[in-house]
């Protein structure tokens, strides 16, 4: 996959992330009062791995040739931190 591939793919991933996220506010809104807690907690945990995301995808975007690689790769690590965290989250609610 070439750069602008990758960029385009990075750029969906934000987007899902994005998305995932208002779903599990959506969900805490109609979520019983005793487990609301849980989904703040859940959502803030969310949140601070999808400033890592963008934070990542602002390196990528701005990434020189010589350094396109590892900052794919650190792009990529983040996301899939993201997605194991998402994961874990999800198959308790």
């Amino acid at each position: 996959m070439n750069r602008e591939e990758f960029k385009t793919q990075a750029t969906e991933t934000i987007d899902d992330i994005y998305s995932k996220i208002d779903d599990l506010k959506s969900r805490k809104e109609n979520a019983k009062e005793n487990v609301k807690s849980d989904y703040e907690k859940a959502i803030k945990s969310l949140e601070d791995k999808k400033k890592v995301v963008e934070e990542k995808y602002e390196n990528l975007n701005h990434a020189t040739e010589d350094k396109w690689h590892e900052t794919k790769d650190a792009f990529s690590s983040a996301t899939d931190s993201f997605k194991k965290g998402f994961k874990e989250i999800a198959s308790v609610f």
